[in-house]
């Protein structure tokens, strides 16, 4: 039995195929707000840091009506880092739109993406989004992306899938290449007619599975998910069975379904229906709601294990305490396990030491939004350089691999191919594409990809295009790594950094800050030149003398500071320097501030 009313889809795709702008499209067209063309663009990015970075975090839901069937819309990040957003959404919906660009075709996300779905049983219907560009490739990406279903294993009935041809940014699909639409509406019918209408299971009692969970200022927590089988009502009596294995009696207090952009109150949900289900304070991600006369569980989400992690501490700078609302233990404690009840592929272990968290998760931009999400609600910490998680199986230790793909003009090849070479990759394919650039594909190790953007964009200028995404975890390469080693500048003493000191400085190699800024010993200053540690004195004013006549000096001209973004701070960091993150400011600096310290420490190394 099914529901013929209603229509349950996810949106999936590689990072920037347009996934949120076509989400946009269908809601312009279906009138979901009266005010809806007043809302700019990327409706569905409501976090800061989605706007900013433009790409999509967070799973959200959304509904509208067409010819008189509700389709609950599912809008995925496109990001490996952000998987396990994909893995959960995908147990709601009962079919997904694959995006695919209509000039990149199918790219390791998309892999990645559809391997899930497809594992799920769900149908697909193909969209060649950005089919107005003038340098499309309609027919090559159609052809590239049947080979990948196939590749994938797809069924008979899942390679049979419908295309649909779009331009997000415009609101237009049609199901001919050749012709431009006039508006969404051919990908809505293709939506009614093609995704299979959510089964009813009538011999079973009320069951339900948590998938997300939200907060509301009023009711509290909520959990959200399909309901399955059986009716929800408001102050109905149900269990909530845990993951492992424990019943809890609980009450609902409200129900609430979506419509439009918003949520509604409803006294009872049917079968099928994505609801939010509140009274519940204690409820996780990955739970069953189910009836207390025949309790039954159903299997919990299955979240890919993450493979980098981090230590996150209390900040002990001697700026510490300045400038953040949140510094203690407690706090950094109390908010890092709070995140775990949202965040399922994340984790955090307590250290031997009660200031120390070890926080692990999908890759570096993982955790870079965690820890900038962290630094913008007033809280102060210091992070170390991202390590891989190794594991070990039948006596052999094993570490995460990944598959890195690369697009760069053909005259920076050589600097390109002798960086990634040396971090002991093996090359897989190298083509040209149609426009002429170089597309490069790796076997890497996961240890080799961190520093690297950095390192090729620097060889590039700034030209490469990268991606990388986790593929399985394989015997340890037993010869090391031979990543460029880098040499940082470091503030000698305390004080306020001038245009004479930096000047000299600056001579060694590459600034990260300018004049007027504060710094401490031991503060990671710039980068060096060379491969080695340096101390400098960018606090150093010139001497005056009465035998100076005015005007005879040079005039000082400095090289505007490299800008100082989370994501630069992580992969640049080694082994023996921390990341210090306040809700003003992100700084370096060395794990041992004193210099005879780190030269210490140097010789005890040797």
């Amino acid at each position: 039995m099914r529901r013929s009313d209603l229509r349950n889809i996810a949106i999936i795709a590689h990072v920037d195929h347009g996934k949120t702008t076509l989400v946009d499209a269908i809601l312009k067209q279906t009138h979901v707000h009266r005010n809806i063309e007043g809302m700019g663009e990327r409706i569905m990015d409501s976090m800061d840091q989605e706007r900013e970075r433009g790409i999509t975090i967070r799973a959200k839901n959304v509904s509208v009506v067409y010819s008189g069937v509700k389709i609950n819309i599912v809008d995925t990040p496109g990001h490996a880092d952000f998987g396990g957003e994909v893995e959960r959404t995908l147990r709601m919906v009962d079919g997904v739109l694959l995006l695919v660009d209509a000039k990149e075709g199918p790219m390791p996300q998309t892999t990645f993406v559809l391997r899930k779905a497809l594992g799920l049983g769900h149908k697909a219907i193909v969209v060649i989004n950005k089919v107005d560009r003038p340098d499309a490739q309609i027919e090559d990406v159609v052809n590239r992306t049947f080979d990948l279903f196939a590749h994938l294993g797809a069924t008979d009935a899942q390679l049979d899938f419908p295309i649909v041809y779009t331009s997000a940014i415009n609101g237009t699909a049609s199901l001919d290449s050749e012709k431009t639409g006039v508006d969404i509406a051919p990908l809505l019918e293709t939506i009614l007619n093609k995704i299979p209408p959510p089964p009813i299971v009538t011999d079973r009692p009320l069951q339900m599975l948590v998938l997300a969970l939200t907060q509301d200022s009023y009711k509290g927590k909520m959990g959200i998910g399909k309901l399955l089988s059986g009716t929800l009502t408001k102050r109905q009596p149900i269990v909530r069975i845990k993951t492992d294995g424990t019943i809890v009696p609980g009450k609902v207090s409200d129900l609430l379904i979506f419509e439009g952009l918003e949520r509604k109150e409803v006294d009872q949900v049917e079968a099928g229906e994505i609801v939010a289900v509140a009274g519940l304070p204690e409820i996780g991600i990955g739970e069953t709601l189910s009836d207390p006369e025949r309790p039954m569980p159903l299997p919990p989400v299955a979240i890919d294990e993450p493979t980098v992690q981090m230590t996150f501490s209390v900040n002990t700078s001697p700026f510490a305490g300045r400038e953040g609302k949140y510094v203690t233990s407690r706090n950094l404690r109390d908010r890092l396990f709070r995140e775990l009840e949202t965040n399922v592929a994340l984790r955090v272990e307590e250290s031997d030491s009660t200031d120390q968290f070890l926080v692990a998760g999908r890759g570096e931009l993982h955790l870079a939004v965690l820890i900038e999400t962290m630094r913008r609600e007033g809280y102060e910490l210091q992070v170390s350089q991202p390590k891989v998680i190794m594991r070990e199986e039948n006596g052999e230790i094993l570490e995460p691999y990944e598959e890195l793909t690369i697009e760069v003009p053909v005259e920076y090849q050589g600097p390109v191919i002798e960086e990634v070479g040396r971090r002991r990759s093996e090359l897989r394919h190298m083509k040209l594409t149609v426009h002429g650039d170089l597309h490069l594909e790796y076997h890497i190790p996961t240890r080799g990809v961190i520093g690297l953007k950095n390192a090729l964009l620097t060889k590039t200028r700034g030209t490469v295009v990268l991606h990388h995404l986790f593929d399985r975890y394989e015997k340890v390469d037993p010869r090391t790594l031979q990543a460029d080693p880098h040499g940082s500048l470091v503030a000698h003493e305390a004080g306020t950094s001038n245009a004479y000191g930096l000047n000299t400085a600056q001579e060694r190699g590459a600034l990260f800050i300018g004049p007027q800024v504060e710094v401490y010993q031991g503060m990671v200053v710039g980068e060096n030149a060379r491969g080695e540690d340096l101390d400098v004195n960018i606090c150093k004013a010139k001497q005056l003398s009465n035998m100076r006549a005015s005007g005879s000096d040079d005039a000082i001209v400095l090289t505007p500071p490299r800008e100082m973004t989370l994501e630069f701070a992580l992969e640049y960091i080694g082994p023996d320097e921390l990341v210090e993150v306040t809700p003003s400011n992100i700084r370096l600096r060395k794990r041992m501030l004193e210099p005879e310290e780190r030269r210490k420490a140097k010789k005890s190394r040797v």
